[in-house]
């Protein structure tokens, strides 16, 4: 059976500028919150609705990714059942 590594998608630019993208963000979104002119309760309200959806990404793309990489052992799985039987296949053995 082949042991091929699985591949890292994504570099180490791109992982930083997802991070700054995402801390950039978060900080544009907590300076409007703050600097809206409404009562306490409001802003509050706010900032507690934004924590929420923030959370609701980062689990939703943990689902994604948790399914695709179900589907890659999957496949890899499958994969080496295949090249197993390949391998132990002997096409001269009824003659």
């Amino acid at each position: 059976m082949s042991d091929t590594p699985v591949k890292q998608q994504s570099t180490a630019a791109f992982y930083g500028q997802a991070v700054a993208s995402f801390a950039v963000a978060m900080a544009a979104t907590a300076v409007g919150i703050v600097r809206l002119d409404a009562d306490a309760w409001v802003r509050g309200f706010l900032a507690i609705a934004v924590l929420y959806l923030v959370t609701s990404a980062f689990t939703l793309a943990k689902v994604v990714r948790d399914r695709q990489e179900a589907g890659q052992i999957v496949s890899r799985v499958d994969q080496a059942r295949l090249e197993k039987l390949l391998a132990e296949h002997d096409p001269f053995d009824k003659l």
